[in-house]
């Protein structure tokens, strides 16, 4: 039953994600591959699509995984599976949340989580920038290809626009452009 698997799956992802989104990206990867549902390089064009497109990034790219998986109502079920979690987790937290805020045990749990979603996020980061740059693996051939140096520079130049904090938006848009004339203009 691919419903009952979306679902299920997804509420995964979304129970033991702490971090939001890009946190949450290694589990997809995991679980998306573990399925067969996408290949890596789908996945990574449907993370470009996720952040140029409104919305919670978990919420776009459950519903696409789960769309293309069982249609529109395996987005549905994708979908409420990835926001379950949260609905319930941040229902029993706003009741009880005042209690604890003081709590040492609970300023430590979140102490450690910070630096182990900076690992997932990065973990992410370094698999989506292989499959980005190095498509078939690390060869001396991949150096040769204007592809590279077009990602290789276009990376390089958003990097700096987003440290010198340039709007979201705008770095979106630009990256958009810039690929949409490369790839008309050197046939990538």
């Amino acid at each position: 039953m691919i419903f009952w698997e979306l679902f299920y799956t997804f509420f995964k992802i979304g129970l033991f994600t702490f971090g939001g989104g890009y946190a949450m990206l290694p589990l997809i990867q995991n679980e998306v591959a573990a399925h067969g549902w996408l290949s890596q390089e789908e996945l990574i064009n449907f993370v470009a699509v996720s952040e140029s497109t409104p919305g919670p990034f978990a919420i776009n790219i459950s519903t696409y995984v789960g769309n293309q998986m069982g249609g529109i109502p395996g987005g549905i079920c994708a979908t409420l599976g990835v926001v379950m979690p949260s609905f319930l987790i941040i229902l029993i937290v706003a009741k009880i949340f005042d209690q604890f805020k003081d709590n040492k045990i609970m300023k430590g749990c979140m102490t450690g989580l910070k630096p182990a979603v900076i690992g997932l996020i990065a973990s992410a980061m370094l698999s989506m920038a292989q499959t980005v740059f190095f498509p078939n693996g690390i060869m001396k051939s991949v150096l040769l290809t204007p592809a590279f140096y077009v990602s290789a520079a276009l990376f390089a130049v958003m990097s700096v626009l987003a440290l010198k904090k340039v709007h979201p938006i705008i770095i979106i848009c630009i990256s958009a452009a810039v690929g949409i004339a490369a790839g008309y203009g050197l046939g990538l």
